[in-house]
């Protein structure tokens, strides 16, 4: 069978376990005090595009993730982001853990908008807001990738990722949406994380019409050092991940001019990108063009949509609604080159883990 359904390599292949898969799933405990839950749907008719809920219970020590300002309060800090492609006021909000919010196994309240409950393979999310309402019933899949698992000292980090049939309806500003897609659903836990230096992190993913999703990932420290960058193809009839984790580049051909975040820093965004990556036999080239409707209150960065072309081998698709998370805290002369509004390379250099505690 060919890769652009499923792969025959077994140098790709990531075998996945069957349901009840062991994965954690809690709220934050005395020994896991960051968690995060999260769940992105691309692939949505316009004006939606994309919907992405996203819960940070704590502050990590990490500097694209941490938001506070209150070094006292991290752990006590939770952030959830609620977003479409579409003008947006009221997406981002921050709660006070002990006051605000009440976290139960299998059952997570977020101040008195939203809430998600369940258990594998079942949950249920629920936001009433009135600009942007959602309730939505999630079935897991046991397609499962896993992000990371790292130990440093004491520290523990582990992130894992379900792709997942979204059922429901979704009502921006009065404008009812009926929604039947597959999705993705997430959830990472950390133990005493030591100082990580991740300052340029992007997140994507694509939603083909074969059924098939694509998770994008690329991550560098403050030294433009590549510490991470891996595409994972992942079928909704199939229990292995493809993950391409040789050669994949990630460049950036036009940025939109400077802006300031609400947490002060500086950071071009990307306008058009290219994804490349070959393994063996098999190659991945995507074009993209971001959407410019890109909203604050990912950690310290942005959210986004991009339309895109992408060839898989034989497999050509053009699509509309591609789902973007991009950070960018590098010193500006590693963002810049010449001109902001002209290319901008991000050039792969040999992976460095940089990791130290503070």
């Amino acid at each position: 069978m060919k890769l652009p359904k499923n792969s025959q390599g077994e140098q790709l292949r990531s075998t996945q376990a069957q349901f009840a898969l062991n994965l954690a799933y809690q709220p934050p405990t005395r020994w896991f005090k960051i968690t995060q839950q999260s769940l992105v749907i691309t692939g949505l008719p316009a004006p939606l595009h994309y919907y992405n809920f996203k819960a940070q219970n704590g502050q990590p020590n990490i500097p694209i993730f941490n938001q506070s300002q209150n070094k006292k309060k991290t752990l006590d800090t939770v952030t959830t982001l609620n977003s479409v492609s579409s003008h947006m006021l009221e997406q981002s909000a921050q709660y006070s853990l002990e006051q605000e919010c009440l976290f139960r196994d299998n059952d997570y309240q977020f101040g008195k908008e939203q809430r998600l409950k369940g258990e594998f393979p079942f949950f249920e999310f629920i936001r009433k807001n009135s600009e942007l309402s959602v309730e939505l019933n999630i079935c897991t899949l046991p397609v499962v990738s896993h992000f990371a698992k790292l130990k440093y000292g004491l520290g523990l980090y582990q992130h894992w990722s379900l792709l997942c049939r979204c059922k429901g309806e979704l009502i921006y500003k009065g404008q009812k949406f009926e929604i039947d897609h597959l999705g993705n659903f997430e959830y990472a836990r950390g133990v005493n994380i030591p100082f990580l230096a991740l300052y340029f992190y992007t997140y994507q993913i694509i939603q083909l019409k074969d059924r098939r999703q694509l998770i994008l990932v690329h991550i560098r420290n403050q030294y433009n050092h590549v510490l991470h960058s891996r595409i994972y193809i992942r079928a909704e009839n199939s229990k292995n991940t493809i993950c391409f984790n040789h050669r994949v580049e990630y460049k950036i051909f036009r940025v939109y001019p400077k802006v300031q975040t609400p947490y002060l820093n500086y950071m071009y965004l990307p306008r058009e990108f290219k994804w490349f990556a070959q393994q063996g036999k098999h190659c991945i080239e995507i074009s993209a063009q971001s959407r410019g409707d890109y909203k604050a209150g990912l950690g310290r960065g942005f959210v986004g949509s991009f339309q895109y072309q992408i060839k898989i081998d034989d497999y050509y698709e053009e699509g509309s609604a591609g789902y973007c998370e991009f950070i960018d805290l590098r010193p500006l002369n590693w963002q810049e080159i010449d001109q902001p509004e002209q290319k901008l390379k991000l050039n792969s250099l040999h992976s460095s883990v940089l990791c130290k505690k503070k």
